[in-house]
């Protein structure tokens, strides 16, 4: 199924001649062909929702699909997702009408309840068949439908994922495509001339180069750099993995059970909680806010290589300082474990001059800035340590991908991207993982001592009696295949 199709809005339809006038003696003609047009829409957005691109990665898809042996599904329910609600008006008629056209799903004698005629797959070359695209700007409403048809011009689309940042949920600019085969990740990487929006030219990838670029700027190698590969590709709910764990837990007769998770993050120690999708986080009231530890640079001229940046700042501070920078930006944050002297300051100052061969100015970030880039650090550290205690334990239950339904690809229910929307109980900025030494508490670690840290020195190990079991989900009972 395309994605990038699913909800086109209905095309015009361009008569001449003789169609002109049976047209316009006939509005019924156009009204017809829009409806077919609205039928089609409909039914192809349901089966996305159902699709093995979408249904094993979506937690609360799957909680439906997996409700019952039968795997029957309200109709009801799905119709009241935000990207059916322009069909839903149309009434159940229209909806059952959409439905029992499809090939891929069927629907009960009653007409309440849908479910797919074959057993959900992993998709395969997912990864593969994925690219990176950045330089659409700032969000506007209906932009992830336009999304969609944009890349749909080069091919067969089954899921667009706008990447949004952590925690504000802001949208970066920049979107995850993954297309259905070879072909049509081909026609867009190597199209002439590039793909552009609003008359900008994009910076295009395949997904595994966006990888090895993120792993390079960070300077990540051997071991750590296979795991931030493995962050990258594997993020979000995953059913295939948790009915694989689940499995795994019953062949040795009993559940594994969590550890609680600590950090140490600027001198406090703070609890790691986990999300609904197996990601670490910290509470907004166990952070500590320490003013005065970050400074800004601005002038790099949309790059910068963060070796480089560091080896003169390992000479001066005990712990490697943690930088957030986005390529094609032209600033970044420098966040240190302390509130800084002027001494410290002006030494950044005189020894990291430039940054990517420019000359960049300093600058102290204002409260704001600096609170929301702190809390993005904690949240960083925080998945680390979480993701470093399930690899110890052997849970690694974090992968699958970040999609959603409303809104179609990359969204959560009612469209709110990259999840179901800001729950009170956390606030929360979950940022780019790194590889840290799980040895012993960060604040342990001496000048001069050979590190292993490469991005964010925060982390700590995790620590605590051991807590809740594992949630698992029930194995989906086989589906009865179509034979017709």
């Amino acid at each position: 199924m395309s994605a990038g199709s699913e909800v086109a809005q209905p095309e015009a339809i361009v008569t001449n001649g003789e169609g002109a006038a049976t047209a316009e003696k006939d509005p019924s003609v156009n009204g017809d062909a829009k409806d077919e047009q609205l039928l089609e829409n409909a039914r192809r957005q349901v089966e996305f929702y159902f699709a093995d691109s979408n249904l094993p990665f979506d937690k609360f898809m799957w909680t439906l699909h997996t409700a019952n042996a039968e795997h029957w599904v309200s109709i009801k329910t799905v119709t009241s997702f935000k990207r059916m609600r322009e069909y839903a008006e149309k009434g159940p008629e229209f909806i059952l009408r959409a439905l029992r056209e499809s090939t891929e799903l069927e629907v009960d004698e009653k007409g309440e309840n849908l479910r797919r005629r074959t057993e959900v797959a992993p998709p395969k070359g997912q990864f593969e068949r994925s690219v990176y695209a950045k330089g659409f700007g700032n969000e506007e409403p209906g932009m992830l439908m336009k999304l969609e048809e944009f890349f749909e011009t080069y091919g067969k689309v089954n899921a667009v994922r706008m990447r949004r940042m952590d925690g504000s949920k802001e949208f970066k600019g920049s979107v995850f495509v993954e297309f259905a085969d070879m072909s049509s990740v081909e026609a867009f990487l190597n199209a002439d001339p590039k793909p552009t929006w609003n008359g900008e030219e994009l910076l295009t990838m395949s997904k595994g180069a966006y990888c090895d670029m993120k792993i390079k700027e960070k300077g990540l190698t051997g071991k750590a750099a296979e795991l931030r590969k493995e962050k990258i590709n594997r993020k979000g709910f995953n059913a295939f993995r948790d009915m694989e764990d689940a499995s795994r837990g019953k062949a040795n007769g009993k559940k594994k059970e969590k550890p609680e998770v600590y950090l140490e993050f600027m001198g406090s120690k703070i609890r790691v909680y986990e999300d609904d999708d197996n990601a670490g986080y910290v509470k907004m009231e166990d952070m500590p806010i320490i003013k005065g530890a970050t400074l800004k640079f601005v002038g790099c001229g949309g790059d910068a290589n963060f070796t480089e940046m560091k080896a003169p700042l390992r000479e001066r501070f005990a712990r490697v300082p943690y930088i957030q920078f986005s390529k094609g930006d032209d600033h970044g944050l420098v966040g240190f474990d302390k509130a800084l002297t002027e001494d410290e300051i002006a030494y950044v100052k005189e020894n990291l001059k430039t940054v990517n061969s420019k000359e960049v100015e300093w600058t102290i970030p204002d409260e704001e800035e600096e609170r929301a880039f702190q809390i993005d650090r904690a949240n960083f550290a925080a998945r680390s340590a979480l993701s470093r205690s399930q690899f110890r334990n052997g849970s690694s239950s974090r992968g699958g991908r970040g999609g959603g339904r409303g809104g179609g690809r990359g969204g959560g229910r009612g469209g709110r991207q990259n999840g179901r929307g800001g729950d009170g109980h956390r606030d929360k900025a979950k940022s780019k993982d790194k590889d840290i030494n799980p040895s012993k508490p960060a604040g342990e670690e001496q000048a001069g001592e050979k590190r292993k840290r490469a991005i964010e020195p925060d982390g700590g190990p995790d620590v605590g009696v051991r807590g809740a079991s594992v949630p698992t989900i029930a194995v989906a009972k086989k589906v009865k295949t179509d034979e017709s």
